[in-house]
């Protein structure tokens, strides 16, 4: 973690203060959100390969589109199809009638700013793997990892990272016996034995600098630090082929719903920023998606605080959801989305 500096400090304080003052959060991480370039593809490989359930689908075109997502086409659309994992959602959108996006660049590590998963629970990652392995997915581990016992927070911990067919990372991750959430423990939760892929536990995104995602992550959208791990090792550079990788993660989280966690890399140095003309039709472009109170409250403290927007203001949308889609410090993408209970004066 990089030494915080005094700017940084005193913006933390500030926004801390706001949410305590006005009550302004975050109450749920609802799901991630991946550009596709054919949906039908993607959504086979999610489903046949990894057992998601497709739930619905639904398209947002012209001016809404174009106002949420900052598209200068009036023809902008994207059709999105909602996905389900236990208990967690993933979105995954296609967009047409706009100036075709960019593909994931193939040397990406992850340490690249750009950096995005989500980590898949398995309940068996020897029988997981074997499912990707017959699937021909694209390796980013050379194999799955059992993280050592020298690094007490993730010790027993197993993970693989591998690619959709769009180059996007994704992660499957095994919880030992008093790791991770208690749900994902079969002590706990009782489910059929052949259930191997379970849900998700959480999205993770690459950063530059920890105490600067928690301004935006914790100060200003409410979000609470859960946990810490720093990670490193060989076993760490089999996982995500970063040699000499050293990292410190933080794990954050809402009410409910999956976690939120900070992969910032100590070493090795040369991890490339976020293109800063990314689109959202950009084949990297994630985002996640957060239920929040208090929404113009939280687009006047972005905008005070200098956070980028995507969206053309807050957006109103066809089902009475008022939606803006922001980005963090880094880079990263977040759809916030007014929470509709507590609507009011």
């Amino acid at each position: 973690m990089k030494t915080i500096s005094k700017n940084t400090w005193l913006l933390a304080m500030i926004l801390s203060l706001t949410v305590q003052v006005f009550g302004q959060r975050a109450e749920a991480v609802l799901s991630v959100s991946m550009t596709v370039s054919d949906l039908d593809r993607a959504t086979e490989f999610y489903t046949e390969v990894l057992d998601f359930q497709k739930i619905g689908e639904a398209e947002i075109s012209g001016e809404t589109a174009q106002k949420l997502f900052g598209l200068r086409e009036k023809t902008a659309a994207v059709r999105i199809a909602q996905l389900r994992l236990g208990n967690e959602q993933v979105e995954l959108m296609q967009f047409t009638g706009s100036a075709p996006g960019r593909p994931v660049p193939p040397d990406s590590r992850s340490n690249d700013g750009w950096f995005q998963h989500v980590a898949i629970v398995v309940s068996d990652m020897e029988r997981a793997y074997q499912r990707l392995r017959e699937a021909k997915v694209v390796h980013v581990s050379s194999a799955p990892q059992t993280l050592p016992g020298y690094l007490p927070a993730a010790a027993g911990i197993s993970a693989f990272y591998f690619r959709d067919p769009d180059g996007h990372n994704l992660e499957l991750i095994h919880f030992p016996q008093g790791k991770g959430n208690p749900k994902w423990q079969p002590s706990i939760v009782h489910r059929p034995p052949s259930t191997v892929f379970l849900g998700i536990d959480h999205t993770a995104i690459g950063i530059e600098d920890t105490d600067r995602g928690y301004a935006f992550w914790r100060d200003a959208l409410g979000l609470e630090i859960g946990g810490h791990s720093e990670n490193y090792g060989t076993e760490q550079e089999h996982l995500n082929q970063v040699f000499g990788a050293r990292l410190y993660l933080t794990g954050l989280h809402a009410k409910t719903g999956f976690g939120v966690e900070f992969l910032d890399y100590i070493a090795p140095p040369g991890g490339r920023p976020y293109p800063t003309d990314s689109q959202p039709t950009d084949l990297w472009h994630w985002h996640t998606t957060l239920k929040i109170n208090k929404l113009d409250l939280t687009l006047d403290k972005l905008l005070a605080n200098g956070f980028a927007l995507v969206s053309r203001g807050i957006v109103k949308m066809e089902d009475g959801t008022s939606a803006l889609l922001v980005r963090d410090p880094d880079g990263h993408a977040v759809l916030l989305e007014e929470t509709k209970e507590t609507d009011g004066p």
